[in-house]
């Protein structure tokens, strides 16, 4: 796979996710985050899944275009979840206050339903909050995010700076790509037939003419927003500008309603937690 298809960055859709405006987007990205993370209710959780897949289908993204995102956020939950169940293998029996065992690991280690219900919620927030950034970034345009940032009281230096920033996580993952290819053409090898310490040292003289072709790219770009005359006017136009529609205004009030769902579930549970199990 190319890394243009790999590469997580917009990607032009006719859709109406893309139609929403880039700070209606960030909006709900902010409150949907909000909710998942004030909440540890599976079943808000699993709602918030599914309607992240509906988002994802409306979207028209394709996994093959979002796959090594989702590689890597999955990898790193997996180190996340094998680390609390070796360092804290009562959390879920502290938190629901039964202790149901399923059968002994090794050591002290015991398999409980507390714990194996508690984990499962840790891995639907990490799926609850990843399709929203995922689908911001994919869906929305950087000059139009700029744009509407500006419209919202936000100063063009830094909304510019954003979509700057949107642009750029693109091409420093496709300058990786092909420094990494180049490198290993000359025989570089960072591959497993090397060893752990060898790949770093390796890696290390990737990443150095990585860095030296960012410098070089800042530098071009800060000489020609320099040359245009950037920040000379308190104000700017904006090619990209779109305005507010109602459709925007119901998504973030859909958006709201989630977020005042999520604190009432909390207050309904007396916690963050749904605790199914009844004490024994």
């Amino acid at each position: 796979m190319s890394a243009k298809n790999s590469s997580l960055g917009y990607l032009p859709r006719s859709s109406p996710i893309h139609s929403l405006t880039g700070a209606t987007k960030l909006i709900m990205t902010i409150l949907c985050s909000i909710a998942v993370m004030i909440t540890y209710d599976t079943r808000f959780l699993a709602g918030m899944i599914l309607l992240a897949i509906g988002m994802f289908a409306l979207s028209k993204i394709r996994f093959r275009e979002i796959w090594s995102v989702v590689v890597f956020i999955t990898i790193f939950m997996i180190i996340n979840v094998v680390a609390i169940t070796l360092f804290s293998p009562e959390e879920g029996v502290k938190i629901y206050g039964t202790r149901h065992e399923i059968g002994h690991l090794f050591g002290n280690y015991y398999l409980t339903q507390e714990q194996l219900f508690y984990l499962l919620n840790v891995v639907l927030k990490y799926f609850s909050v990843l399709p929203m950034a995922i689908l911001f970034i994919t869906t929305t345009q950087p000059s139009e995010f700029a744009s509407s940032l500006n419209r919202i009281g936000v100063s063009y230096k830094i909304a510019y700076s954003v979509a700057l920033t949107l642009r750029y996580i693109p091409d420093i993952k496709r300058d990786y790509v092909e420094i990494s290819q180049a490198q290993q053409a000359r025989g570089i090898d960072i591959s497993r037939n090397v060893s752990l310490s060898q790949r770093v040292r390796n890696v290390s003289s990737i990443l150095l003419p990585l860095v030296l072709s960012s410098l070089s790219r800042i530098d071009t770009i800060t000489n020609a927003m320099e040359l245009r005359g950037f920040g000379k006017h308190p104000k700017r136009t904006w090619y990209s500008a779109r305005p507010f529609r109602r459709r925007d205004f119901a998504a973030i009030g859909i958006c709201v309603l989630l977020l005042i769902v999520s604190i009432l579930m909390n207050v309904r549970n007396h916690g963050r937690f749904f605790n199914p199990f009844t004490a024994s």
